[in-house]
């Protein structure tokens, strides 16, 4: 007899298990039964479950997405001045939560997912969106260029994970965020001039 009020915790354990295992092996060649393992449950369980080794991603991808949202939300406050606005996503685009080792590699496992998914496509859209729409709104007072400003900054996010999962070493996020901090800038002080 299942144990009551136990699955949303071996749910969990199993999303926690698949960042970690995808972070060991460096991307998707994991399978359930080495996610459950590393969660401490049977793979039976993990199918029932989530059904399928995708399945178990999407859920993941959620989570993650769900994470970085909670605590890009957090960390905002109505008082914040516009520039304060997209530093505080910046630097959450970079905080301990996202910029691991593990998490680096799910996003990046997230990514090539989304070639061959539908769902996994549709909830990348939903993150780019989201993440472009922050962006612009914290632009538009700052900049007559918000969009074009936002797309690069997407970009660079995306191209600082992808350096630090090719090299080896921890992540630097100080570096990635002043990075992206001296871009803001300097497109910013042009407007000025």
């Amino acid at each position: 007899m299942p144990k009551i009020g136990m699955e949303p915790i071996r749910r969990q354990a199993l999303i926690d298990a698949a960042v970690e295992e995808i972070g060991v092996r460096g991307g998707l060649d994991v399978t359930v039964g080495q996610i459950a393992r590393r969660a401490g449950v049977s793979a039976a369980l993990a199918h029932h479950y989530f059904g399928n080794k995708e399945q178990i991603l999407i859920a993941t991808m959620r989570h993650l997405l769900r994470e970085f949202g909670n605590v890009t939300k957090g960390r905002l406050s109505s008082d914040q001045s516009p520039r304060e606005r997209l530093s505080t996503i910046i630097s959450s685009s970079f905080g301990s939560e996202q910029f691991r080792d593990a998490a680096v590699s799910a996003w990046l496992a997230f990514y090539v997912e989304a070639r061959r998914s539908d769902a996994a496509f549709q909830l990348l859209q939903v993150y780019t969106k989201r993440l472009k729409s922050n962006l612009v709104y914290a632009l538009r007072p700052l900049s007559d260029r918000p969009t074009d400003i936002a797309e690069t900054i997407g970009a660079l996010i995306d191209g600082l994970y992808i350096r630090h999962a090719l090299k080896k070493g921890r992540p630097e996020p100080r570096e990635a965020v002043a990075l992206i901090e001296a871009y803001i800038d300097t497109q910013l002080t042009e407007k000025s001039v």
